[in-house]
């Protein structure tokens, strides 16, 4: 594994960012402050979904992930095919080209090693694949800084995993079950370590005290059709989700309450529309949200939050506001539990408004303690996450790390 040849050490960020999706943003705006605080001398720039919103947002060089533009819209007709299995090719000589002009590649967070929505093996899965696999060949070290991972049920997306999870130089995970996951897999696992989610080391917003009266309620939607092996039920799983949220968020206005609608993706927007159009009230109303940060910023001004979407629930656990998590995967009760909040779970594939009402009012009545539990577990995720990132950078960049980290037990020492 060759060492960075001097000067400026060349990073690379990978993965679908900046394509609509505001969690993976997020954990890219935590690394990218990392490396502008420890590593101000490196050049970054990024291979990924999204490079417009990044060259515009981040102020980064961009590289399209894939040459096809319509490799993520469902090929029907034969042009389209061809111009996929093309796209395949070509970007195994693309992705390996980009990585080679680089000596760190970075994949920030996200959930690249699980398939807890529908995914298929040669979309996202190949693209890592290709891109572990060129770190590997020409000496480039591929770090998975924070990922999440989960059982695979697809033989051919749960290989590609697999290979490019043992062909990276570094991994860490943002929950144990994440790690557990790559073990059953066949991947050893014995040196890689947990840490929080990425987001959390983003800056906090100031929160409002409580009144002391109802106040408004956040609640974060998602466009929710199952995970990956549910594509047959998609369509009935997503309309008794819209269903029973629309339910709750009705019965939430009869009880005078403001409510706050929140997404995560672009793709959600639909839900919000569904739900305004189904409770016509002044109290709802849809908030325009183009970064987490921005999502924190509503959600500390609510009482409590209900959410969908991972990151809108790191978001309110983040800002110390109670939350109640409707729950898609394994991912979100795991992190409910590390916050203390791991009693406020409803799942997401069965939402009962009833139920879910008796939850929220539980939710209330316990929202002081909740609020202190919160405040305690952000003060160790805040240390957790510091430790992260000097792990990371005594694994990737070895000709700083040493320096890093005895300027980091400086910092420490009172």
């Amino acid at each position: 594994m060759r060492p960075p040849t001097g000067p400026p050490v060349r990073v690379g960020l990978f993965g679908l960012l900046g394509s609509g999706n505001l969690g993976n943003d997020g954990s890219m705006e935590a690394v990218l402050a990392y490396l502008r605080r420890d590593h101000g001398e490196a050049a970054v720039d990024a291979m990924c979904g999204g490079p417009e919103v990044v060259r515009l947002r981040n102020r980064l060089p961009a590289t399209r992930l894939h040459w096809y533009r319509g490799e993520y819209r469902t090929a029907s007709r034969a042009g389209a095919v061809m111009g996929k299995g093309l796209g395949k090719l070509v970007d195994a000589f693309r992705t390996a080209a980009w990585v080679r002009r680089h000596d760190v590649v970075i994949v920030p967070g996200m959930g690249v090693l699980e398939a807890t929505l529908p995914l298929r093996p040669w979309g996202f899965p190949y693209a890592l694949f290709l891109l572990c696999a060129s770190g590997r060949l020409f000496g480039t070290r591929v770090a998975l800084v924070g990922v999440g991972a989960g059982p695979i049920g697809n033989r051919a997306t749960r290989a590609l995993v697999r290979r490019s999870a043992r062909l990276a130089a570094y991994r860490s995970y943002r929950d144990g079950q994440s790690r557990d996951a790559l073990r059953a897999m066949g991947v050893d696992t014995a040196r890689d370590e947990v840490y929080p989610d990425l987001a959390f080391a983003l800056p906090t917003p100031p929160s409002g005290a409580p009144s002391g009266t109802p106040g408004p309620v956040c609640v974060g939607v998602m466009a929710f059709h199952g995970g990956d092996d549910d594509r047959a039920r998609a369509e009935e799983i997503h309309r008794r989700y819209l269903d029973g949220t629309t339910r709750f968020v009705r019965a939430l206005v009869e009880d005078g309450r403001p409510v706050r609608l929140l997404t995560g993706d672009e793709v959600d927007g639909e839900v919000v529309a569904a739900i305004l159009d189904a409770v016509d009230s002044p109290l709802v109303t849809a908030a325009e949200t183009a970064s987490l940060d921005d999502l924190m910023k509503e959600m500390a001004a609510a009482d409590a939050v209900v959410a969908t979407r991972y990151h809108n629930l790191v978001c309110a656990l983040k800002v110390g506001v109670p939350t109640l998590a409707l729950s898609y995967a394994a991912k979100s009760d795991a992190l409910m539990d590390r916050m203390g909040l791991g009693a406020y779970c409803h799942p997401a594939r069965e939402v009962d408004a009833d139920r879910l009402l008796d939850a929220f009012r539980e939710l209330e009545k316990h929202a002081a303690e909740l609020r202190r539990t919160l405040a305690e577990r952000n003060a160790t995720v805040a240390r957790q996450l510091d430790r992260q990132f000097t792990a990371l950078t005594e694994a990737v960049f070895p000709r700083t790390g040493r320096a890093h980290a005895h300027a980091h037990a400086l910092r420490e020492t009172p």
